[in-house]
């Protein structure tokens, strides 16, 4: 079993790192001391398994499985986040409590070990419901390869749906997300966010003014310049906030 270790704390990772020397058959592949070194090695070593800390500066771990993708399978460990706990017990997900004792992270391997054929969809799942309990969404995190993203929540200009993708432009760049843009739509703070058009939500702090386009359309004026389509039932949403 191929192993990937997360704490921002040596002596925590110190900790797994000994209980591990117990079982014969694990192979520690990285220890990793942040977030953001975290996604680079699960998505390029592929473990089998990874210990995940909650509680991490910059990513959290709820983050980091994200990024990471569903693939590979969590025991998250965390010293008092009880709201994260339940959502664990809840999806049959491992976790420990720190501080924890050889043989109770003996169980969550065991647990691991009969549960690692199962596939990451559990794991998806129970990121996206703990994502969605931390609304409204204070960043957003887009994946590019190797290197990660994060755009704070307020400097996102407007988004544009993309298929099964979402396009955020922020700061002058654009940035594409694998979400459907309904997801993203719903995690969004609605009172600094509006959908506008079935394919188009704009921060309202960076509208600039509404212009008709045609006798029966009209477009945001984004403050850079951009125009976004308005739709009809997004006309009035958007008329009700921008005088």
């Amino acid at each position: 079993m191929r192993i990937i270790i997360v704490d921002d704390e040596m002596l925590a990772r110190g900790v797994v790192r000994e209980y591990l020397s117990e079982h014969a058959d694990v192979e520690i592949v990285a220890e990793c001391a942040n977030g953001f070194e975290a996604v680079k090695a699960i998505t390029e070593l592929s473990p089998d398994l990874v210990f995940l800390d909650i509680q991490m500066p910059k990513l959290d771990g709820f983050e980091v499985a994200e990024l990471a993708g569903g693939k590979t399978r969590y025991i998250f460990a965390t010293a008092f986040d009880q709201y994260a706990i339940k959502a664990f017990e809840f999806h049959a997900l491992d976790y420990l409590l720190k501080p924890f004792s050889q043989q109770r992270f003996d169980q969550a391997l065991a647990h691991a070990r009969a549960n690692l054929g199962a596939g990451g969809e559990v794991v998806e799942k129970m990121v996206r419901e703990a994502t969605g309990r931390n609304k409204p969404l204070g960043r957003v995190l887009i994946r590019d390869g190797a290197r990660v993203h994060v755009i704070t929540a307020d400097k996102i200009e407007h988004v544009e749906a993309q298929d099964d993708y979402v396009q955020i432009r922020s700061e002058g760049k654009s940035y594409l997300k694998n979400q459907r843009m309904s997801e993203l739509e719903e995690q969004l703070d609605g009172e600094q966010f509006l959908r506008i058009h079935r394919s188009y939500i704009v921060n309202i702090a960076f509208v600039d003014r509404i212009e008709q386009a045609t006798k029966d359309s009209h477009v945001a004026v984004l403050k850079d310049g951009s125009r976004v389509p308005v739709s009809r039932s997004g006309y009035q949403k958007i008329r009700a906030v921008i005088q």
